[in-house]
């Protein structure tokens, strides 16, 4: 057992809590349906986070860019803002900002026909520069016009999405990138320099050379940059089985090991140094049909890397709230292996406590392990995480500050006994499509278990193996009602 000693004024560890900056989401165009609408609505009151990122904005189903023809026969650009006011207003109303990818392209605009996923992005650089660049100022304007500067302004902007794999940008041509993210840059600072714009959004593929190449293609250019993006996965090469993709999840040091090196990259520039590094994607499984996604390893592996984003990151962006989306076509069932962290019928999976556990950490860390983190409000009230990835139980003692008699301690416990809606979907022979009684059955047993405590010195407890454990403790006084005896009431008598 791993016993830690908490003091009132023991030292401050360093911990940076980002988990709640930005989340990803399906193509924008999603928004629009009724069951993204309610994922999102859970995540947001449950969790609550600040920034939204996608992709989609300027692909066809968007319908933002029209062309038609002149009297004289020439084709004119023009911009349809419909569906965008539609879900803008409701990341408005739900209480989140959008994280601004600018991407894909308008087939209309485009220079090939180059598309990817289901839903066909197309995926090839502008016929006309000038045209994109209208497009991204029309669009950028139309939104200060609607929701005002001041609040536009603090919508980060990021140009493309992995341009280093030519799935996502024709033959992942850098040259071609750079240029068009040169000429991005430069058109939305000249609607407002306070736009806080970056790149290159790439992901693990070569993503060394490209981050170096990128860092000095903008230094050569003096771009004064915002940000870095880049993305972040945690796995080996997935191994498929009809619709699904099964992994090997890498150990959690080795992973991170990608993100002091990109630091490094953008801090070897005195330039950039201590320049914001986002982390606009990132999970286990790049993959969508990774069935790890809705385990409870998956919540305790991500809790071990939320304590330790922060050390280079300025935000990192679960990849996705829900499971409404559609890269590889609709799937065929509520638990298939989707990013999201809630299951299609509105069903939290354990990874969704990790993010509503963090939420509830305290600004002060007094400690931080290689199991658990311990916070504090600087007065005398706790709240920590603890998470195991071993198939072993691992026992802890918190040992609290003397000066308060008693303690109430209120547990949150996610593990594969008590928050596993996976198994209990197996158990109920894996069906494709849930009944009403089946989804709310999967929905209460989706709850984490939560139970109460008074101790006088010290909290004990056990996380089971792939266990998520969260903890707060706060002084208990005792303010019972006249004539009110608990133990009499206990008695029966």
């Amino acid at each position: 057992m791993e016993t830690i000693q908490l003091t009132k004024n023991m030292p401050v560890s360093s911990f940076h809590n980002f988990a709640d900056d930005c989340i990803g989401t399906g193509r924008m165009g999603l928004a629009l349906q009724r069951q993204y609408q309610e994922q999102l609505r859970l995540v947001q009151e449950k969790i609550g986070f600040k920034y939204i990122r996608g992709h989609g904005l300027f692909s066809d189903d968007m319908a933002i860019y029209q062309e038609y023809e002149d009297e004289t026969g020439q084709k004119v650009a023009e911009y349809n803002f419909t569906y965008l006011d539609m879900v803008m207003d409701f990341y408005q109303e739900v209480g989140i900002k959008p994280y601004l990818e600018l991407g894909f392209m308008p087939q209309k605009l485009a220079s090939g026909d180059q598309t990817v996923f289901y839903w066909q992005g197309n995926v090839t650089p502008p016929r006309s520069y000038e045209g994109w660049c209208q497009l991204v100022q029309a669009t950028l304007q139309h939104l200060i016009t609607r929701y005002g500067r001041a609040e536009v302004v603090t919508w980060p902007v990021e140009v493309w999405n992995e341009p280093n794999l030519p799935g996502f940008w024709q033959d992942a041509d850098m040259t071609e990138y750079f240029k068009l993210f040169k000429e991005t840059f430069l058109a939305v600072k000249a609607v407002d320099d306070q736009f806080k714009v970056g790149g290159p959004a790439i992901c693990g593929v070569d993503d060394v050379n490209w981050l170096q190449q990128f860092m000095a293609f903008c230094h050569e250019e003096q771009l004064a940059i915002d940000t870095v993006t880049r993305h972040f996965y945690t796995i080996s090469d997935p191994e498929t089985a009809g619709h699904y993709s099964y992994v090997t999840l890498r150990e959690a040091r080795e992973s991170l090991t990608e993100l002091e090196i990109s630091r490094s990259i953008i801090d070897d520039y005195p330039e950039y140094r201590g320049l914001p590094m986002h982390i606009t994607e990132f999970n286990t499984s790049y993959r969508p049909d990774s069935p790890l996604h809705d385990t409870n390893l998956n919540a305790a592996y991500i809790a071990q890397l939320l304590s330790r984003l922060g050390e280079t990151s300025a935000s990192y962006s679960y990849w996705t709230f829900g499971d409404i989306f559609e890269e590889m076509g609709v799937p065929f069932t509520p638990f298939h292996g989707g990013f999201g962290l809630v299951a299609n019928g509105n069903i939290p999976k354990p990874t969704f406590w990790t993010f509503a556990f963090y939420k509830k950490l305290q600004k002060n860390c007094l400690y931080k392990g290689e199991h658990g983190l311990v916070t504090s409000d600087g007065k005398e009230r706790f709240a920590g995480i603890f998470w195991n990835l071993t198939a072993e139980a691992m026992s802890f003692q918190l040992d609290f500050p003397e000066e308060v008699e008693k303690w109430c301690i209120t547990s949150e416990v996610v593990d594969q006994q008590t928050a596993n809606p996976l198994q209990s979907w197996h158990d109920l022979g894996e069906p494709a499509n849930l009944s009403a009684e089946q989804r709310a059955l999967l929905q209460q047993i989706a709850q984490p278990k939560v139970t109460t405590t008074v101790t006088s010195d010290s909290y004990s407890f056990t996380v089971q193996p792939h266990g998520v454990h969260y903890f707060e403790a706060r002084p208990r006084k005792q303010t019972s009602d006249r004539g009110y005896d608990y133990q009499r009431v206990l008695a029966g008598r």
